[in-house]
């Protein structure tokens, strides 16, 4: 049920979002008079929505000036942005290819944290929609995705990101969820050169990850293709086999996954790598 505040919550929305417009807008650091007067709102209300972008660090108060102006939270959103923009244009077109040779379901997804964001989902046309469309964010060390770029980082970056048990959320049965079963996963995945996951994100479905790597040998993102790993059966036959308490089979391993698969993800990956570096 939605809750009765909900609609008084998309003006205040729109409140934050028009002094966080304001500030970015200006040429330097501004009072918090200036933005209530050109913003329209009470000082009482510019005060609050302030407090609140401060706290989040979208906002840093500057005591001695008695003004306003971006913070390191803003910053970095757009700089991912400006990451992740062009990004989606180099790769859009390898990772369409790839899924007119597989005919499966492929991504592109970045870190975020200690997140992955997918920012462009490939759909097959005779595949079923999947959990994971652009926009969405995952914890980075249950997908494949996420762990094809974690496997690439050096053991530093990993304890920054993963210190100790409260990195791995308690809502997610699936995957690892501890820093010694996520180091000796990754391990697995350096030495086969590939990442993967089965039945962790979406039940059924198994996926195969590469990193795209910058001109650096940084991964800056990475390529996935996502395929059925149990056989298609209709309604009728589901129904029954759960009611008669047969488990649904898995007829796909994962040596024949990366047998059958891997080559074409590996040749997207190099060629938005590719696309990446400088010409000459």
């Amino acid at each position: 049920m939605n809750s009765p505040n909900v609609p008084a919550q998309v003006p205040a929305a729109k409140n934050v979002l028009s002094v966080l417009r304001y500030v970015a807008s200006q040429g330097g650091p501004v009072g918090a008079a200036a933005i209530a007067r050109d913003v329209d709102l009470p000082r009482s209300t510019t005060y609050h929505l302030l407090a609140a972008l401060v706290d989040d660090g979208f906002v840093v108060h500057l005591p001695e000036e008695r003004k306003y102006a971006l913070g390191v939270t803003a910053h970095e959103l757009g700089t991912g942005y400006s990451r992740q923009a062009p990004l989606q244009r180099i790769a859009r077109f390898p990772l369409a290819q790839l899924v007119a040779r597989t005919r499966r379901t492929a991504h592109l997804a970045v870190m975020h944290g200690r997140e992955v964001i997918y920012v462009i989902e490939e759909q097959a046309k005779r595949q079923s929609s999947l959990v994971t469309d652009a926009g969405v964010r995952l914890p980075a060390h249950l997908t494949a995705s996420g762990r094809a770029m974690l496997a690439s980082m050096s053991a530093v970056q990993l304890a920054a990101l993963y210190p100790g048990p409260e990195a791995f959320p308690t809502r997610y049965e699936s995957g690892v969820h501890s820093v010694e079963a996520l180091n000796e996963l990754l391990g697995r995945i350096r030495d086969r050169g590939f990442s993967w996951e089965q039945d962790e994100v979406t039940d059924g479905f198994s996926s195969l990850a590469v990193p795209v790597l910058d001109r650096s040998g940084y991964a800056v993102a990475s390529v996935t293709l996502t395929v059925a790993n149990r056989p298609a059966l209709s309604p009728a036959a589901a129904a029954r086999n759960a009611n008669e308490g047969i488990a649904p089979e898995r007829t796909v391993h994962l040596e024949d996954l990366a047998t059958q698969w891997l080559p074409e993800v590996r040749r997207c990956a190099a060629e938005i790598s590719r696309r990446l570096r400088p010409s000459g």
